[in-house]
């Protein structure tokens, strides 16, 4: 009887998550339609670029607010137990709250697994293409990642020199409207170089005629000048864009890069904690939801449970973005920024765990 019980659970479980998991999914894409058919509204492109792009990029939003869903549809999953009068079921086996809650919850941390290791790099190749589409026809490359109001900008480090490079744009193989500032491995200044077009579709980049500034003086060049780099205009494409369109191994590489480049990979390193933990954050969040229905009285309204487990995500979420910040800015270790929730969340489900068998 227990293992009928265990299968009818986990099958009840799993239809809830699914259901709501299609229910935000259709939702990510109409509200994410208005936003790419605004991208696509003075380019010349087919009528369902729009709604295909919504479609490449809703799993990645989708994997974002997974442990909201998670709580949702375990909120779900109680409502129809209790309106059916199943959870009975359990005590008349001689079991307890304990064990739904940790069936649940093992199922949510099996079920994060398969997320980290099968779905994730998926959704990633999606957003890889989805990116793709956006930068073959964004005229100002603004879906590259380190693009700023003043354009892009890269350092580099290659044969002794240090190169900080400035360009407003990149169009195909080009860099275009650049400014380099060459200097010693000590950061002694030694010449500044402008040029309208830079050719980057290899590590020799060549500088079409540049101006030559040294000693307070301006020198129009009459030939094009080379310099080497450690990027082309493959690996700047790859390099800039979003996180989210890395699988874990492109991630490890990205960071090994820029440690080589003595870029920061503290976002990358936070990037990697949140998919690694995001198993056992499936699974606290299956905790919480079981102890809050557990705790609720049998006749408050649907729409009040709903609400409930709206306000709990939106609280969740902000606190996860808050310490996010606290991680990039380097008020608390990275590690900490990611699992200190976590632990705390941990610690309100263990309390909400020690009375639960008595509702």
């Amino acid at each position: 009887m227990v293992n009928t019980l265990d299968r009818y659970f986990v099958s009840l479980f799993f239809k809830k998550l699914l259901l709501i998991s299609i229910i935000f999914f259709a939702l990510t894409i109409i509200l994410t339609v208005f936003e790419e058919i605004t991208f696509f509204d003075n380019v010349n492109s087919k009528f369902y670029l729009p709604f295909l792009l919504a479609a490449l990029n809703a799993p990645t939003t989708i994997l974002e607010i997974l442990p909201f869903v998670m709580l949702i549809a375990t909120q779900m999953f109680f409502l129809e137990i209790i309106k059916k009068r199943e959870n009975e079921l359990i005590k008349l086996n001689n079991l307890d709250n304990f064990y739904l809650i940790k069936l649940l919850s093992l199922c949510a941390l099996l079920f994060g697994i398969m997320v980290v290791t099968i779905f994730y790099p998926f959704s990633s190749k999606l957003k890889f293409i989805y990116f793709e589409f956006k930068n073959s026809y964004s005229k100002d490359g603004k879906y590259l990642k380190h693009f700023s109001e003043n354009g892009l900008w890269i350092k580099d480090e290659i044969n002794n020199k240090i190169y900080i490079i400035n360009g407003s744009e990149k169009k195909n193989d080009f860099l275009v409207n650049v400014f380099i500032s060459e200097f010693d491995n000590k950061f002694n200044l030694i010449n500044n170089f402008s040029s309208k077009k830079v050719d980057i579709s290899t590590n020799k980049w060549e500088l079409e005629k540049p101006i030559l500034f040294k000693n307070n003086k301006q020198i129009q060049l009459d030939e094009n000048i080379t310099i080497m780099s450690h990027f082309d205009s493959d690996k700047i494409s790859k390099s800039f864009r979003n996180l989210n369109s890395l699988n874990i191994i492109q991630l490890i590489k990205e960071k090994e890069e820029n440690k080589m480049l003595g870029y920061s990979s503290e976002e990358i390193d936070l990037h990697i904690l949140k998919i690694v933990s995001l198993p056992i954050y499936l699974s606290i969040m299956v905790i919480i939801s079981s102890i809050i229905m557990l705790n609720i009285k049998k006749d408050k309204p649907y729409l009040f449970h709903i609400l409930l487990g709206i306000t709990l995500s939106v609280i969740i979420y902000y606190i996860n973005n808050i310490f996010d910040i606290f991680g990039l800015t380097n008020k608390i270790p990275i590690h900490l920024s990611v699992f200190f929730p976590i632990i705390v969340l941990s610690i309100v489900s263990t309390l909400g765990l020690i009375r639960i068998n008595e509702k």
